[in-house]
């Protein structure tokens, strides 16, 4: 029997044909979308790398910040992977293209306790009267980052794949499949981590609790799936 988690099948590598190969190259998005995307992957790598990096002097289990530190490096590597796929556009400077859209501001902003979500529909956190949120504590800032934060990434490394073209695109697809291929791997020991450490019905609670502010913030940022906003011309796969 598998000893996987709950509802986490064994990391699947991506090494098959992505959504859209099938039947025909999909178009490549412009210069323009692409930049944009990869601009915000980079930024997206960066914030994980520093939020990690901060994570492991506030985190009261050795193992979880020898776990953490090794995370933070490879997000930093993954932003430096990012950074080499930015499109050479004339007269922007690459620093420049590298920014949030509004879901992973809000979202990254929500999960290290920076502001509340933001009010509008879908969103319900926080209730009226009960001001900026608290700072979340150690578990469920780590089940946020397993259960939203990558989970959505990954979403959204595989819906860019899946409208790449294999004559245009082709650095730009190793990139995505290398990157997503690790946050699966990553998602996955995350995950194994956090139903570890979820030992009492007040974890539970805890976790639960801020999970839901994270989805709620990030929906109503203006995310639907994934967490980066692509063009109205690209598929749902």
């Amino acid at each position: 029997m598998s000893d996987a988690p709950i509802g986490f099948d064994s990391p699947q590598i991506v090494d098959g044909p992505a959504p859209g190969d099938l039947g025909g190259e999909p178009l490549a998005l412009t210069l323009g979308a692409t930049a944009a995307l990869v601009g915000e992957y980079r930024w997206i790598e960066n914030a994980l790398y520093a939020a990690l990096g901060t994570w492991v002097r506030d985190m009261p289990i050795a193992a979880v910040q020898v776990h953490l530190d090794a995370q933070s490096m490879r997000h930093a590597w993954h932003a430096e992977l990012w950074a080499d796929r930015l499109p050479v556009l004339a007269g922007v400077d690459p620093d420049r293209l590298t920014m949030p859209s509004s879901p992973s501001a809000a979202l990254f902003a929500a999960l290290n306790g920076d502001t509340p979500a933001r009010e509008g529909p879908g969103s319900s956190w926080p209730p009226v009267g009960d001001g900026r949120p608290k700072l979340p504590g150690a578990l469920p800032r780590l089940a946020g980052l397993y259960r939203v934060v990558l989970p959505r990434l990954a979403v959204s490394y595989r819906r860019h794949l899946g409208v790449t073209n294999s004559v245009t695109d082709g650095p730009l697809r190793r990139t995505l499949r290398l990157v997503l291929n690790d946050g699966m791997e990553d998602w996955y020991a995350g995950e194994q981590l956090v139903q570890r450490l979820v030992a009492r019905p007040h974890d539970v609670a805890a976790v639960y609790e801020f999970q839901q502010r994270l989805e709620e913030t990030v929906v109503a940022a203006g995310a639907r799936t994934g967490m980066v906003v692509f063009p109205d011309t690209v598929p749902l796969d």
